[in-house]
């Protein structure tokens, strides 16, 4: 019986893990060169372990399986901790000095967009799709 509730909650979890967005840490180089492979765009979540607007992104947007879907058809994401040397250029580089900070690059390393602070799952995904329509009407 034991064997049974512990394989059941294994089955659970992995359900989980594959709904959520999946963020690499590799460099910037690697992911955009993941994404061109692809063929997708590159999202960067810019944030610190310190920020609870960033932490209820992660519990109540990026953990969600519509969500996840949506990231995983259109980019490759990476997450960068702002406190460390590689997310704290980028905030420098590209953001207004708050966290969190959310950017989308395509492979060529246009900055095609930016958003930032805590949102709802809904309000994030239309923030999203914003920035992809634009991306479109350039066309």
């Amino acid at each position: 019986m034991k064997k049974l509730i512990f394989l059941l909650m294994l089955g659970l979890a992995a359900a989980t893990a594959h709904a959520q967005v999946k963020f690499e840490t590799r460099s910037t180089d690697a992911v955009r060169a993941l994404a061109e492979q692809r063929g997708k765009l590159v999202f960067i979540d810019l944030y610190a372990p310190w920020c609870p607007p960033c932490r209820m992104m992660d519990k109540q947007v990026f953990s969600r399986e519509d969500v996840g879907r949506f990231m995983e058809e259109r980019f490759v994401c990476a997450k960068y901790d702002t406190d460390k040397s590689v997310g704290r250029e980028l905030l420098r580089r590209y953001g207004e000095g708050a966290v969190p900070t959310y950017l989308i690059f395509d492979t060529a390393g246009e900055l095609l967009g930016r958003m930032q602070g805590g949102s709802s799952p809904e309000e994030f995904m239309e923030g999203i799709r914003t920035i992809l329509g634009r991306r479109s009407e350039k066309r």
